[in-house]
């Protein structure tokens, strides 16, 4: 008779349980609780399980039965590959990793850029299997936001927004910290600043903000920041009315250089640009350059997030622990308090001066 060559059933728990005349909770402990075994056991276990091609107990049978995911799930406000792109992104997110490798947990991510529908977002949320969310600068009208707070799972806001009920908070002062560098820009001589910033709401904006638009965005760091610029205006006896704000939808160092271009084309009479992120100044002190115009001795140009590129520019700018943030929060999610009450956490920032100087005289 020929032999059969219908495959050999593969293993399971439970028969590889048998087999070695072991209990199912002493191969599962092998997998799942090492520390409860001996070392000769478990590799006996570990040995037999390669052997009958055992590829050890199923993860989703062991997330419904314990009801943990295993993973933390971080919701962007941008593409996913920005955040494999964006300098300040990529160090919270390693802050973000190195705190759930800590733990033992896996990291979801999940892109909530603009222009994803309503619909999508209930259900790429409602399918992602987490035990919480980080929520990293996200506009307060996202739908993705909406869907994860009707999860009801732990969650822990990086930035903004800042009043998500039952939420942990971890960010910094944005408005005390643009403040101190408007003032520095003040103090050294400048009345005609511009603002470069990134987009103020999820809808496609590239220009100038009126006044209008600068009273309704959907992003609270951005606001911060530029009122942190009129804060200073204010008590210098400067007309904050008179700033210039130019607005760009995408997050690049060309959309730095263009709104840089737009902003001296608005009010040539502009000395100083302050950027909302370094990104942008980056873009800006490019197209300067570009133009033949010195910086900061014709133009003084900052920036804010302190990323590596900036310093080694020498850009004036606002250096924030993204890193950090990123531990923080993955810190607090998985450590929640036990009193109930969401945490606060505001981190330091650290104004460091370089491409700036006073205002040529005319």
């Amino acid at each position: 008779m020929p032999r059969s060559r219908q495959p050999r059933r593969q293993a399971t728990l439970a028969s590889l349980a048998a087999e070695l005349n072991i209990s199912r909770t002493t191969v599962s402990n092998a997998y799942n609780r090492p520390d409860q075994l001996s070392a000769e056991l478990r590799d006996r276990v570990l040995q037999a399980a390669k052997r009958r091609g055992y590829p050890g107990p199923d993860p989703v049978a062991r997330s419904l039965r314990t009801r943990k995911a295993g993973a933390v799930g971080l919701l962007l406000t941008e593409a996913l590959s920005y955040s494999f792109r964006d300098p300040a992104a990529m160090s919270f997110l390693s802050g973000l990793a190195e705190s759930c490798e800590a733990a033992g947990q896996g990291l979801l991510l999940i892109p909530a850029g603009p222009g994803r529908e309503e619909a999508d977002a209930a259900a790429v949320v409602q399918q992602a299997g987490v035990d919480g969310f980080v929520v990293y600068s996200v506009a307060d009208d996202d739908p993705y936001l909406a869907a994860v707070c009707e999860r009801h799972l732990p969650m822990v806001v990086c930035d903004q927004p800042r009043e998500i009920p039952g939420a942990s908070l971890v960010g910094i002062d944005d408005r005390g910290a643009m403040r101190g560098l408007a003032d520095y820009l003040i103090g050294l001589g400048h009345r005609d600043i511009g603002v470069l910033s990134m987009r103020l709401g999820r809808d496609r904006s590239d220009g100038v903000a009126d006044a209008e638009r600068l009273r309704s965005p959907n992003f609270h760091v951005q606001r911060e920041r530029i009122e942190g610029v009129r804060d200073a205006m204010s008590d210098a006896g400067l007309e904050p009315r008179t700033l210039t704000v130019v607005e760009r939808f995408e997050h690049t160092g060309k959309s730095g250089h263009a709104a840089a271009a737009q902003a001296l084309g608005v009010n040539p009479r502009i000395t100083a640009l302050v950027c909302t992120t370094d990104v942008l100044a980056l873009g800006a002190l490019d197209w300067a350059r570009w133009q033949g115009i010195d910086v900061p001795g014709r133009l003084s140009i900052t920036g804010f997030d302190g990323v590596d590129d900036a310093l080694r520019e020498g850009l004036t700018t606002v250096r924030q622990p993204q890193e950090e943030k990123g531990r923080r929060a993955g810190a607090l999610l998985m450590s929640p308090s036990h009193s109930g009450v969401a945490t606060v956490e505001m981190l330091e920032t650290e104004l460091l001066r370089g491409s700036t100087a006073g205002p040529v005289k005319r």
